[in-house]
């Protein structure tokens, strides 16, 4: 759908539903030049409750031709995705902060810390420096752009997987998943930073894990369904791996009393790469830019592809 070029304080945007983010949300439309309007009045829907999505497909009016969703994962929108408008998510947008997280929960496993922080007495030494360590990334998109300049900072050797063979320039090395068993087996970390789509959907399973060094970690901050978390544990306790740093689960919430919670080569963060405090300045700050944008009638940041799902 192409956008048209639109006067500043004519264009009228919906911000829906009523919750704690909205205020921020309606301040960034206003700032950017935008006018906030009913949603029968309005052009374009920014959505503020990730939580509520059962919600949505009652507001989706004809006159709409423009959905922002607050979230990069939309798994819980796809049903409602159409051809009728144009829907963009929030990729790309909480890259920072979860990239951050990557690289000190690696830190964290690799140096020892978490083996250390439960020891309640003097212990030996233990632990791996990530100086010049072999880093996989699954996924080629923000995190991914994010990281990679945190990790030359260890002069890591890249490895970026990705769906198109395309060079990724701050990456050494540019793959695809049919490279897998060629890579992993060198992989010192393995980051989990892609889409969740049927065909990515429990990747991480037994063959994947048997693949990986015994003295390799696995970071998840994709989504949780990307791992069979039984393969995943029977890898842990068996030293199939050395250990993993979930930031997602499955499931989720990961239920207490899970085995997971008692393994001490599992580091556990309650889905936190990127907190509410710091996604709503980075959720607003694009939602002014793409309102900027369709004012201008230029392309809208992170566009979803609807055959692709993400």
């Amino acid at each position: 759908m192409q956008l048209q070029t639109r006067e500043i304080g004519s264009v009228k945007l919906a911000v829906e539903p009523e919750n704690w983010r909205r205020d921020k949300l309606i301040a960034a439309v206003v700032h950017a030049g935008g006018t906030v309007r009913p949603i029968e009045e309005a052009t374009g829907l920014i959505w503020a409750d990730p939580s509520r999505p059962e919600l949505l497909p009652e507001l989706l009016a004809p006159n709409l031709e423009w959905v922002q969703l607050p979230f990069a994962g939309i798994e819980p929108f796809l049903p409602m995705l159409d051809d009728q408008r144009i829907w963009t998510c929030g990729k790309g947008v909480y890259s920072q902060p979860v990239a951050e997280h990557v690289l000190g929960s690696i830190l964290a496993l690799k140096r020892g810390f978490v083996t250390y922080a439960r020891k309640q007495e003097w212990s030996g030494p233990f632990g791996e420096s990530l100086f010049g360590a072999h880093v996989v990334v699954l996924g080629a998109g923000g995190i991914a752009d994010d990281l990679l300049p945190l990790l030359s900072a260890f002069d890591c050797e890249t490895t970026v997987v990705r769906r198109s063979r395309e060079k990724k320039k701050t990456a050494t090395h540019t793959a695809t998943l049919d490279d897998l068993s060629e890579i992993l087996p060198s992989a010192d970390v393995v980051v989990l930073a892609l889409a969740l789509t049927p065909a990515t959907a429990g990747i991480v399973d037994s063959s994947f894990l048997e693949l990986m060094p015994k003295e390799a970690i696995l970071v998840n901050v994709a989504r949780g369904k990307h791992v069979i978390t039984s393969d995943l544990v029977e890898a842990l306790q068996s030293g199939e791996i050395l250990g993993a740093v979930l930031d997602v689960t499955d499931p989720e919430p990961l239920p207490k009393g899970h085995i997971l919670w008692t393994l001490d080569n599992c580091l556990i963060t309650p889905h936190i790469g990127n907190t509410p405090a710091m996604g709503i300045e980075l959720l607003a700050s694009r939602v002014e830019e793409n309102v900027r944008r369709y004012i201008a009638g230029d392309p809208l940041l992170g566009q979803i592809d609807l055959e692709l799902g993400y």
